[in-house]
């Protein structure tokens, strides 16, 4: 099963080098293990456009769709026989890149 992990965060490129060190340490265990799909850090919500065509005519906006303290700054997407497996891997994961993490299993399609 697939798990989407997002980190979260409050500032916008606030890793230190030494968080870099550590998650790419822990990237590479995850690679070794088979658990590794896909990782990326994202940009500052700010930079985000959201595209709404429900209507009668599409309506694209700057910005996030949500003000909140707190955003997606990154993802890791990882491969886990069981959330037990995705939450230990993670636990790792909180600790190399010093922030909480959210993990979601991801749905298949049928």
């Amino acid at each position: 099963m697939q798990y989407l992990v997002n980190v979260i965060d409050s500032r916008s490129g606030s890793g230190t080098a030494e968080e870099m060190v550590a998650i790419d340490a822990f990237n590479q265990k995850l690679i070794d293990g088979g658990h590794w799909v896909f990782a990326a850090g994202l940009a500052d919500p700010t930079t985000s456009t959201v595209v709404d065509n429900r209507g009668d005519a599409p309506v694209i906006t700057d910005g996030p769709f949500v003000e909140a303290k707190e955003w997606a700054a990154g993802l890791w997407i990882i491969e886990a026989p069981d959330l037990d497996v995705a939450l230990a891997l993670m636990t790792e994961g909180s600790r190399a890149c010093n922030r909480r993490l959210e993990i979601r299993p991801v749905l298949q399609a049928p």
